[in-house]
């Protein structure tokens, strides 16, 4: 009877991290950032650079495969080797989930703008914006578009 009920709070537990990870996953990302820009203000595209940077882990994939890996083990052995077997699992495939995610990366885009007055500001944006260099733009607090020629 004790097994079943230990059986019952293991799923319950592993059934609460999932949908807690699930929720997590669900956030906006932002789709540009400006930096260095205060006003709308009128430059021309300087440089336009496509930069591969690692993903900061969300912790996601740590908690599945800790999830996965606690999962295999307690199919291993009985009492305290199922146990140990449980917790090694656990451990390992937290770890293992750790590195998958910290190995992926993604794609964002610098654009360099010279200003009008002088002065410069590097946007990045997650999204190919289509922009080429000597385009004359508008940069704002949250965007870059093209001038009407």
């Amino acid at each position: 009877m004790q097994e079943r009920t230990y059986q019952f709070a293991w799923f319950r537990c592993a059934l609460a991290a999932f949908a807690l990870s699930a929720v997590a996953g669900c956030s906006q990302q932002p789709t540009s950032q400006v930096i260095n820009a205060h006003v709308a203000r009128t430059g021309t595209v300087e440089s336009v650079r496509e930069v591969v940077e690692q993903k900061d882990p969300s912790g996601l994939g740590m908690v599945a495969g800790g999830l996965i890996g606690g999962g295999l083990g307690s199919l291993i052995g009985g009492g305290t080797g199922r146990t140990v077997a449980t917790v090694v699992g656990a451990v390992g495939g937290g770890y293992v989930g750790n590195q998958v995610e910290k190995g992926q990366t993604q794609v964002s885009y610098q654009i360099g703008v010279k200003y009008d007055d002088g002065s410069w500001v590097t946007i990045r944006q997650n999204s190919p914006t289509g922009l080429r260099i000597g385009d004359r733009v508008v940069v704002t607090d949250n965007s870059i578009q093209l001038l009407d020629q």
